[in-house]
């Protein structure tokens, strides 16, 4: 997934914040930092996905584009 992100942004593609995104994105798919296999539990993949939405949250570009979707309701690529 991120070999993927990385030539789409080289390609132009994406921004950089669509690379941001996509790497959170692969981060939660992939069940995060583990370095084996094993199962993990719902609960902790649900935690993966909040820690990603509340640190993208913080981010000022996150913000402009949720402002943007409820003000037009299109999608703002920056």
């Amino acid at each position: 997934m991120k070999l993927a992100l990385h030539m789409m942004k080289r390609g132009e593609f994406i921004s950089e914040h669509d690379e941001l995104i996509g790497k959170k994105l692969a981060n939660v798919m992939s069940g995060g930092s583990m370095n084996h296999s094993s199962y993990v539990s719902e609960q902790y993949l649900i935690d993966l996905e909040r820690e990603a939405f509340v640190s993208l949250c913080g981010e000022r570009k996150t913000q402009d584009r949720i402002a943007a979707m409820l003000k037009t309701g299109k999608p703002l690529r920056n």
